[in-house]
C-alpha cells in the first residue's frame, strides 16, 4: 500500500488494484497466480532479465524476503473471472499447435481454461488481452529473457501480428481455476529441486477438461 523504500508512487496497489485484478490495460492480473512464479518475476525485473522501466525499479528496491511477501499476498487472493459474455473465436493454435512450424499447442502449458498447468506456466485467464500481447512482444524482442529453455523466444518469432492478436483476446477471456494450489516452488528450496524455473515446456501430465463456451 505504501510503496515501501520505492516510494508511494510505486505502492502495488495504483497499477495492480486492491484486488489484484489489475487495471485492464498494461498491469496485469496478479491474485490467485502462484506465489513462487510471482516471486521469479520480481526477481526477473530486478535482474534485468524481464524489461519494464517502473517494474525494475521497483523490484529492485524489494528485498528477496519483501518480493516473497508481496508474492505471498497477492498469490492468497481470491479470484474469479469477471462477468462478460462468450468467447471469441478459438484459434486452432492454442488447441492444436502448428507441428509445421514447431509450435505446441498453447493448451499444453496454459490450459484449455486459461488456468495454467505447473507453477511455471502462468494462468492466462483474467489477464487483459493487450498485456498478453505484449508479452509476446517482448520475448519476440528479448526484452523478456526469464525462460531458460527460450521456448516463448522461439514461438513469439513464429507468429504473426494477426495470430498474436487472435490468440490474446481468446486467452484472456477463458474461465480459468478459480483457485491454483499453492506450489513447493513458493521456497527457495522448492525452486532448486524444480527441473524447470521458469520454462514453459509441455508438462508431464495431461491438461485440464474443455472450458465452457460462456463465462
Amino acid at each position: 500500500l505504501s510503496g515501501g523504500d520505492a516510494g508511494a508512487q510505486g505502492a502495488c496497489f495504483t497499477c495492480h488494484g486492491l484486488d489484484g485484478r489489475g487495471n485492464g490495460a498494461g498491469a496485469p492480473r496478479l491474485a490467485g497466480i502462484d506465489v513462487g512464479y510471482l516471486t521469479r518475476q520480481l526477481e526477473a525485473y530486478a535482474a534485468g532479465t524481464r524489461s519494464h522501466p517502473e517494474m525494475e525499479a521497483i523490484a529492485g528496491k524489494l528485498t528477496p524476503a519483501d518480493r516473497q511477501k508481496v508474492s505471498a499476498y497477492y498469490a492468497a487472493m481470491p479470484w474469479t473471472p469477471a462477468p462478460g459474455g462468450g468467447l471469441p473465436p478459438m484459434p486452432a493454435l492454442y488447441v492444436e499447435g502448428d507441428p509445421a512450424r514447431g509450435l505446441a499447442a498453447c493448451a499444453s502449458c496454459h490450459g484449455l481454461r486459461g488456468e495454467g498447468i505447473g507453477p511455471a506456466n502462468p494462468p492466462l485467464a483474467g489477464q487483459p488481452p493487450d498485456y498478453l500481447a505484449a508479452q509476446l512482444e517482448k520475448w519476440r524482442r528479448s526484452e523478456r529473457r526469464n525462460d531458460p529453455a527460450n521456448i516463448m523466444l522461439r514461438i513469439s518469432r513464429r507468429l504473426s501480428p494477426a495470430e498474436i492478436a487472435g490468440l490474446s483476446a481468446y486467452a484472456a477471456a477463458l474461465p480459468g481455476d478459480l483457485r491454483r494450489p499453492e506450489s513447493r516452488e513458493a521456497s527457495p528450496e522448492g525452486r532448486r529441486a524444480g527441473p524447470r524455473n521458469d520454462a514453459s515446456a509441455p508438462p508431464r501430465h495431461g491438461v485440464a477438461p474443455a472450458p465452457s463456451t460462456s463465462r
